[in-house]
């Protein structure tokens, strides 16, 4: 397997072509925009600029990394020479199933499809194609170069060939392959998002204020970050996506996503990506400023 494809060059499509590309597979990234590609390819150069200052790798590591990937706006001639595409979408279940469907036509008939979904159903999105045993998920996590795991989710059709390739490829990439079953949020997403929903709900109520709830889980659980800087990394429309669909898959109120979540998310206040949230990102991407609805 030499040749991979990545749909999508936003946050988790830069960082899964980055990785790959580091690990010598020739890369083509897609997006329908030529001015997201080259967001996507900017923002690869500057993590290699980190990577290069903290003496991880050379500045011929860089070039040749780079070198791996080609960009393209035309989704068939991205995927026409892949033996695995890895689909970054929006976590949108019409669009994937609509991506995935032209993938069916386009990719070579012994192609794997993935999908780096945090929480949408495996066996559905491999429905829409004419190859459900070749079709998994690979949860990256993100930042992508940086974290080690990989969740890899099979759909009720997905081959044990097509888990094992997965599985091994994960390795081959310095990454720590975890294969779970397919059920809404899998394990990742079903433990994390209802723990930021009741961070949110925390909020939501009065009990405490926002550098509060974080210091708490910081301090008192060894968090790296907070739940609800956490949710603004991730994204707030992000968590209420993964939200609706675990609420809508199990049917339980407890996975119903706190009011607050819902009015931020339609006010456009979306975390780090729109520059405001829990914390206020206009002066620096760190949380370090209350947002002013907060204080």
């Amino acid at each position: 397997m030499k040749n991979v494809t990545v749909i999508g060059a936003g946050t988790m499509g830069n960082g899964i072509a980055h990785t790959f590309a580091q690990s010598g597979f020739k890369v083509s990234l897609v997006d329908r925009s030529q001015e997201s590609i080259d967001k996507g390819l900017g923002i690869i150069a500057k993590n290699l600029d980190r990577m290069i200052a903290k003496e991880r790798i050379t500045e011929a590591d860089k070039e040749a990394t780079l070198s791996n990937i080609t960009s393209f706006t035309d989704l068939k001639e991205g995927v026409s020479k892949a033996d695995l595409v890895v689909e970054a979408a929006t976590e949108n279940l019409s669009l994937k199933l609509q991506i995935f469907g032209d993938l069916d036509q386009f990719a070579p008939a012994d192609c794997i499809l993935s999908t780096n979904t945090s929480s949408i159903s495996i066996t559905q999105i491999g429905a829409a194609t004419q190859r459900p045993d070749k079709v998994i998920g690979m949860h990256f996590m993100n930042p992508v170069p940086i974290m080690k795991l990989v969740e890899i989710i099979r759909g009720y059709s997905t081959s044990d060939e097509v888990t094992t390739t997965i599985m091994y490829l994960s390795k081959q990439l310095g990454k720590t392959p975890t294969e779970v079953n397919d059920y809404p949020g899998f394990v990742a997403n079903r433990i994390l998002m209802p723990m930021i929903n009741e961070a949110i709900e925390t909020l939501f109520n009065g009990v405490a204020g926002v550098e509060e709830i974080d210091t708490v889980m910081k301090l008192g659980m060894a968090h790296p970050m907070g739940p609800l800087q956490l949710a603004d990394f991730i994204g707030l429309d992000v968590c209420l996506s993964i939200l609706n669909v675990m609420h809508d898959g199990f049917k339980n109120p407890k996975y119903a996503p706190c009011p607050l979540l819902v009015n931020m998310v339609m006010a456009g206040k979306k975390g780090v990506k729109s520059g405001e949230g829990f914390y206020d990102y206009s002066e620096s991407r760190k949380a370090e400023k209350v947002s002013a609805s907060f204080k």
